[in-house]
């Protein structure tokens, strides 16, 4: 995920850097605990620069998270998961980088907009649904990939794709509440490897003629 950036007044414009210290600041101490004056420092611009782009607070927070889907879209577009030729690889594989990646300190790995979604979504119902757009707008990356592994194993099931790619943002997001609530970033992993073994049981299940595939325990 995107790493904190270190302070550098001649990083770009105002801006942009204050919408990178959104990203690392609130990542490290919640938004309700960050202040303007907290993010003009990290950003090294006067309150003036700040109140010139956003003109709340609550309006960074909106910025914030269409920031942080923009520069986590590159980030993931460009990684090596891609390279597998079969979607289901490709699914597994973005698993795999989901875990290579839940590394350093707790606000360099855990997600900006599942952070404030958790403190906001009943005060701040703007910053909420911009987070919102930002989880499910990930998540529909994943739906072609599942589309065509379903397809190519003749997969009949009774969930879609959209609810297996959401499944996996519910995971990953209680994974990093795991990691904060224990402070180790271990257990955030092995909720991530419970995920991997779950998609591989659902494509392992066998498919019949049209019949939906069923875990055991499902009703029949």
């Amino acid at each position: 995920m995107p790493r904190p950036t270190k302070q550098d007044p001649e990083r770009g414009d105002a801006r942009t850097r204050l919408l990178e210290a959104a990203r690392d600041v609130i990542r490290a101490q919640g938004f309700a605990a960050t202040t303007v004056d907290h993010l003009c420092k990290a950003a090294g611009v006067t309150k003036g620069a700040f109140f010139h782009h956003f003109e709340s607070k609550e309006a960074l927070g909106v910025a914030a998270a269409a920031y942080w889907a923009e520069t986590t879209s590159a980030f993931f577009a460009h990684a090596p998961y891609h390279d597998h030729d079969d979607p289901l690889d490709r699914l597994l594989g973005y698993v795999a980088f989901r875990k290579d990646i839940i590394a350093g300190g707790l606000a360099e790995f855990t997600c900006l907009v599942g952070t404030m979604t958790q403190e906001v979504y009943g005060s701040h119902p703007a910053i909420r649904d911009a987070c919102a757009a930002s989880i499910f707008g990930h998540a529909a990356t994943l739906e072609p990939d599942i589309q065509a592994a379903m397809a190519s194993r003749g997969l009949a099931a009774d969930w879609t794709p959209a609810s297996l790619a959401a499944h996996t943002q519910a995971v990953l997001q209680g994974a990093f509440i795991l990691a904060k609530a224990t402070g180790e970033s271990a257990i955030a992993r092995e909720s991530v490897d419970h995920l991997r073994r779950y998609i591989e049981m659902l494509f392992a299940a066998p498919a019949t003629g049209g019949a939906q595939t069923r875990l055991k325990g499902d009703k029949p």
